[in-house]
């Protein structure tokens, strides 16, 4: 039965019901398109989630696609590339456009598809013929061109990496027309056709030249080139020595089963390229890899890199906004954040849990605010000391090893009310896949979590919401609201998007808004 006392404390104060149900199968709202589109290209990732499947995402994103202005999509694209970082999703925006709005993927191609990963992904998502083409037409042909054209010879050989399609696939569909000599021979030596040996880039000849066993000095090519090879410990030190700040961090233990670690000259070198804060800002990593990066050390990798990591994270989160007033800090540690955060992929499936990226977030914000309070959450509160003064990665790894269970997303509010406490912004990040507070008839009442956040504001008449989603549902738990946002993603451009909030007027349509702001 729906609290009596709960609704004779807000009557006179209309709350709009819950108009539908979550995955989990409690109560929620759902949310506009334009919303639910941002939220899908900010947290999706194609892969299935705890609750739903890769195919139930792809099929609710081209509906939302058709719901909403191509210029919404191109600018999502952009913001969720640039911003939130992601791969896949934008890649899709980008062949929507392809049939939605041609003149506007040609506006944003570039920005977008920035990277050989990136290219690769959109040809392969035109080629599946999920927009409703399964031909790259003439434009975009022209623009993959342009894209292979605007690359150096050696940046071309170096995007070899990587497979369906290759970039030899990709030079076969699209026929580009070689603007020199060199460009001539290094797309015949990437498709397999007879070219001018001497015409290609001297780093395709050492490359050619080590294979064969001709020269023993290791080319400074892509780490993945390589690991195919026979090499030698020297050779695994000088791929090290040479390796990118991003080789470095994702490769300490392939490192460190070769013998990297054993030249004491390599651990100090490796230790201070990973702690360097100028790498580490041109590397624009997220926050939550260098945690999983420290996660994942074998007992092989020296203390020296661990600790470098860990000054890597103070760097990556330095940023982090200090939020003004009584701040209150909501952690989902329930069982659906459990999950990957990048959903679930046969043989691929990421080691990061939502629950990670979400202790992360809530460990960043403390290290910048550190009177805030906070509330992780279950089916209840789950009590925590925590130590503001800790660094993230420590106090990340308590959150994230707490306790899991149901979950009841109005859980921390109604603790809050309890106290009668008084509070100025309170953040959730959280899945929001509530159940638990979910009552019969709940399609008369609003959700359990805006019934007591209705109590706070009564309490707190300025006091904002901010509501961190992590997983692509496309419902909320709090309406969207001058004093409430929503926002999806898991980088650490969130940050930013509740820092406006907080400090800027009150502004119903936040997150739209700013994604709106994105220049085309």
């Amino acid at each position: 039965m729906a609290n009596q006392s709960l609704f004779q404390s807000i009557r006179g104060r209309f709350v709009r019901p819950a108009d539908t149900t979550n995955e989990a199968g409690g109560a929620a709202y759902t949310l506009s398109a334009e919303q639910e589109l941002a939220q899908y290209a900010a947290t999706g990732c194609m892969n299935s989630t705890f609750y739903a499947s890769a195919e139930s995402q792809l099929d609710r994103v081209l509906v939302l696609c058709s719901a909403v202005e191509p210029e919404f999509i191109a600018r999502v694209a952009l913001y969720t590339r640039g911003e939130s970082r992601m791969k896949d999703l934008p890649a899709l925006l980008v062949a929507v456009l392809s049939v939605r709005s041609p003149g506007l993927m040609a506006e944003v191609f570039d920005r977008v598809i920035d990277s050989p990963r990136m290219l690769r992904t959109f040809v392969q998502i035109m080629r599946s013929g999920v927009v409703g083409r399964k031909s790259l037409g003439t434009l975009p042909k022209r623009l993959i061109c342009q894209w292979l054209d605007r690359r150096s010879d050696e940046a071309l050989f170096f995007a070899s990496v990587g497979n369906s399609p290759s970039m030899a696939d990709i030079v076969k569909m699209v026929h580009p027309i070689p603007s020199s000599k060199s460009r001539e021979a290094v797309f015949g030596y990437l498709i397999g056709r007879k070219h001018d040996a001497a015409a290609l880039p001297d780093v395709v000849s050492q490359f050619e030249a080590f294979k064969a066993g001709a020269s023993t000095e290791v080319p400074d090519v892509p780490f993945q080139m390589l690991t195919a090879l026979e090499l030698k410990s020297q050779d695994w030190i000088a791929i090290a020595r040479h390796a990118s700040w991003q080789t470095t961090r994702m490769n300490l233990n392939t490192f460190a089963r070769h013998g990297v670690f054993e030249d004491a000259e390599m651990v100090e070198l490796l230790a201070q390229r990973l702690a360097d804060p100028n790498e580490v800002r041109r590397s624009r990593v997220l926050p939550y890899q260098l945690l999983v990066a420290h996660a994942m050390t074998s007992s092989e990798v020296p203390e020296a890199i661990r600790h470098a990591l860990e000054a890597a994270l103070e760097v990556a989160t330095a940023n982090i906004p200090e939020i003004p007033g009584r701040t209150v800090l909501c952690l989902d540690v329930s069982g659906s954040m459990q999950s990957p955060i990048t959903g679930y992929r046969k043989g691929a499936t990421s080691a990061v849990m939502c629950v990670h990226v979400a202790s992360l977030f809530v460990a960043s914000i403390l290290r910048r605010n550190s009177l805030a309070e906070v509330i992780p959450f279950t089916e209840q509160v789950v009590p925590v000391r925590i130590n503001p003064r800790d660094t993230v990665m420590t106090n990340a790894r308590m959150l994230a090893s707490l306790p899991s269970a149901g979950t009841n997303c109005s859980a921390p509010l109604a603790e809050l009310n309890r106290r009668k406490a008084k509070v100025e912004t309170v953040i959730f990040v959280s899945d929001y896949e509530s159940w638990i507070d979910t009552t019969s008839g709940w399609r008369r009442h609003a959700t359990a979590m805006m019934q007591h956040w209705e109590l706070i504001r009564q309490r707190c008449p300025n006091a904002r919401l901010v509501c961190i989603d992590l997983q692509p549902y496309g419902t909320v738990q709090a309406l969207d609201r001058a004093d409430i946002l929503n926002v999806g993603g898991f980088s650490d451009g969130v940050f930013d998007v509740v820092s406006r909030f907080v400090s800027t007027p009150a502004d119903p349509q936040h997150w739209v808004d700013t994604i709106n702001s994105v220049r085309i």
